[in-house]
């Protein structure tokens, strides 16, 4: 197994297709093994153990890695956003490497010890002079292929290890060769350094769909694309796809889109509805997936989405706040903190297993617990086999000994005409142990109070999940990657209102 198997097919059946760009002057799948190739050779005549990269998502990024694939060479992208002490950091732990970065960012990773530096855009004329060698990659399953470092709740971040057997497993086990038509295109938005933007090239090279890339999302740049390079399939975070909507209401639709899938994140149930109402030839697919199993192992496909929808029934409604069923290649479990298994209903810790689950990481390995991975994220099954997800269990707020769901409140919030954004959190209390606290976003020219919102929680829900705090913002504050940063509102939180 070697991620290189995918590209090889893909040149092998489908090679004039464009794999990266402009449908008329784009780089085909040909071209993308001959650079790989090519990339490969002059890795091999470079110091280090790894190729990291530290820059926007760009034609070079595949060639990279794929190219690294090709030499043995682990693929690592990292966070080009950091602050320059922490970025050096995560770069000084890789060492030594071949670096490529941003074009004017040398300065920020210079004269690190066992790291050669290289800017991203002077890699193809530099790999032009090598020759493209023999189909030479190791098939070893074990050997890395890529690793990302994992954002973390605290100190340093940890860095998974996706060999090859996990990320060509997870390739062959979600999609289909060559089961892209020629017209088709995906526009890829989420940054180089998180499992999605790995996952989104490797299943389009080898479904042969072309990649659109857009290095920064703005909603208007994003919908703009779309339309002009008549993109078909997308991935968005929460966030994105409620930004989008808004700009969606100029009526122009997105007539060529045919897929849209959103994961990262909780979609909070008033967009999703939303969504479905506003563009309702779109097929929505909600994907639950970790770093650590190398994208998605739980899928919420279109037709469940559609009969959600439509349902009457609370419980099938309920399910487009779901992640859907587990994907067949894996086997998911609610279990205990004992790690007993849990019946459907039961909430507990999700534990997953399968070929393309990794749950290792440097230094030292995770979740070998008979081959299963425990997520530290919370939820249940319903009796239809549906997966609700209910966060990490650190999110969890204990009051008074009970366990209360923080996306539950916040779906309550979203569905009051005034809240664009909400986020709840458990506060420290002497009495209670933690309250439900919720920052919170108005929609523009409109009014609320603290007290309305906590009485509109309790008709909704019970007096136990009414916030005993409300604080309202201009913004909430997100992470790169469009999650909400709980800890940092925990945090403030805490401190203005000390028990």
């Amino acid at each position: 197994m070697n991620l290189m198997l995918i590209l090889d097919m893909a040149a092998s059946g489908f090679g004039e297709r464009v794999a990266v760009g402009d449908a008329k002057a784009g780089m085909t799948y040909t071209e993308l093994y001959e650079l790989a190739g090519k990339t490969a050779s002059w890795l091999r005549s470079q110091p280090g153990e790894r190729l990291l990269y530290t820059d926007v998502a760009s034609p070079v990024l595949p060639v990279a890695l794929f190219g690294a694939s090709w030499a043995g060479r682990p693929y690592t992208p990292l966070n080009y956003r950091l602050s320059d002490d922490r970025l050096r950091a995560l770069v000084e732990r890789q060492a030594p490497a071949t670096l490529l970065c941003g074009a004017g960012t040398e300065d920020r990773i210079e004269g690190i010890d066992g790291v050669a530096v290289l800017p991203v855009e002077e890699l193809l004329a530099t790999v032009a002079a090598f020759d493209v060698p023999e189909a030479d990659w190791a098939n070893d399953p074990e050997d890395v292929g890529v690793l990302l470092h994992t954002s973390g709740t605290s100190g340093e971040p940890k860095v998974a290890v996706l060999r090859q057997k996990h990320l060509v497993s997870y390739v062959f086990g979600s999609v289909e060769y060559m089961g892209a038509g020629e017209d088709e295109a995906t526009l890829v938005t989420v940054p180089p350094y998180h499992i999605a933007g790995t996952a989104a090239v490797l299943t389009s090279v080898y479904a042969g769909r072309r990649i659109i890339q857009l290095p920064s999302f703005e909603p208007k740049e994003w919908v703009q694309v779309a339309r002009e390079q008549r993109v078909t399939h997308a991935m968005v975070v929460p966030t994105m796809l409620a930004r989008i909507l808004e700009v969606l209401e100029d009526g122009q639709g997105l007539p060529d889109l045919r897929h849209l899938s959103y994961g990262g994140g909780r979609m909070p149930l008033p967009v999703i509805e939303r969504a479905l109402e506003l563009i309702p030839h779109v097929n929505f697919v909600n994907a639950y997936g970790l770093t650590e199993t190398s994208s998605s192992i739980a899928i919420l496909g279109p037709d469940d989405h559609r009969a959600a929808l439509a349902s009457d029934d609370p419980s099938v409604r309920a399910r487009l706040g779901s992640v859907g069923r587990p994907l067949p290649t894996v086997v998911i479990e609610i279990r205990d903190p004992e790690g007993n298994p849990l019946p459907p209903g039961e909430r507990g810790e999700i534990w997953v297993s399968g070929e393309q689950v990794s749950g290792e990481y440097a230094k030292r390995r995770s979740g070998e617990a008979g081959g299963w991975f425990q997520t530290n994220d919370g939820g249940y099954f319903d009796e239809e086999g549906f997966l609700f997800v209910e966060g990490r269990l650190d999110d969890v707020i204990v009051r008074g000994g009970e366990n209360l769901s923080p996306g539950e409140i916040e779906d309550v919030l979203l569905h009051h005409d005034t809240v664009l954004e909400a986020c709840v959190v458990g506060i420290p209390d002497d009495e209670w142990g933690e309250v439900v606290a919720a920052v919170v976003v108005l929609n523009d020219n409109t009014k609320a109070t603290e007290v309305e919102l906590s009485e509109w929680v309790v008709a909704h829900l019970r007096s136990s999940r009414r916030p005993s705090i409300v604080e309202f913002r201009t913004e909430l504050p997100y992470s790169d990657t469009g999650k909400v940063l709980r800890r940092v509102l925990r945090e403030e939180l805490s401190r203005a209102h000390q028990p």
